[in-house]
């Protein structure tokens, strides 16, 4: 059981991370920056943009930032790769936490690879020119390429008042398929908690068992 589940996590990252890296080098080299190709209707589009920060469009910094936040990602799958092959040991492990692993680590990998790899191997992307695939002649040193998103769902609507995203619409931010495993990951996380963090509550039990022991066995020496 230990060896399926630890090939299934392997399978699974890895396709997921090869739909992610399939889906931003095709955007990468057919798109301009700023181009919209529709999807489904108006509501759902390829809108290229890239941005050096966080999921979703969010940025932390400059270029310190941006190092800062490539270190933060590796040491997030570092952790994931400690947990899962704890869980593993100590038969702990389901399929609901498989999938929060996979999904979380695979959309970490997918973008750290954007970050470490994108600007040493692709030109720049700009809103006039389309990047080409270019090992050793990119546009940024190894950490600093840019993540690549496409994703952008217009669904209804957002009114002028509201605060940030006031005129544009739900949902503002622009993602890619690294982000969206992530953000199921976590979700799954959030619904299955208590499988989750089992092991906390686990150990929680186990100090409070030990705490117990040792104000009895006080006592019986006392007495």
């Amino acid at each position: 059981m230990k060896k399926k589940y630890t090939w299934t996590a392997v399978v699974v990252v890895l396709a997921l991370i090869i739909i992610d890296q399939v889906i931003k080098f095709w955007v990468k080299t057919h798109m301009s920056v700023g181009q919209t190709i529709p999807l489904l209707g108006q509501w759902f589009n390829l809108h290229f943009v890239e941005n050096e920060g966080m999921a979703f469009g969010l940025s932390f910094g400059k270029q310190v930032g941006k190092f800062l936040l490539s270190l933060v990602r590796i040491v997030l799958v570092v952790l994931l790769g400690w947990y899962f092959a704890n869980r593993v040991k100590r038969d702990k492990m389901d399929w609901v936490v498989l999938s929060v692993f996979c999904l979380v680590l695979a959309g970490a990998l997918g973008n750290i690879i954007d970050s470490m790899f994108y600007g040493i191997f692709f030109t720049e992307s700009d809103y006039f020119q389309i990047a080409k695939w270019s090992p050793g002649q990119g546009y940024a040193p190894f950490f600093f390429g840019k993540v690549v998103d496409m994703f952008y769902l217009k669904l209804f609507p957002i009114p002028e008042k509201f605060p940030l995203w006031g005129g544009s619409y739900f949902f503002p931010a622009i993602f890619n398929f690294a982000d969206s495993c992530i953000t199921v990951g976590i979700a799954l996380a959030i619904i299955f908690n208590k499988r989750i963090f089992s092991d906390l509550e686990d150990n929680q039990i186990k100090d409070v068992a030990k705490v117990e022991d040792e104000a009895s066995e006080e006592q019986k020496v006392e007495n």
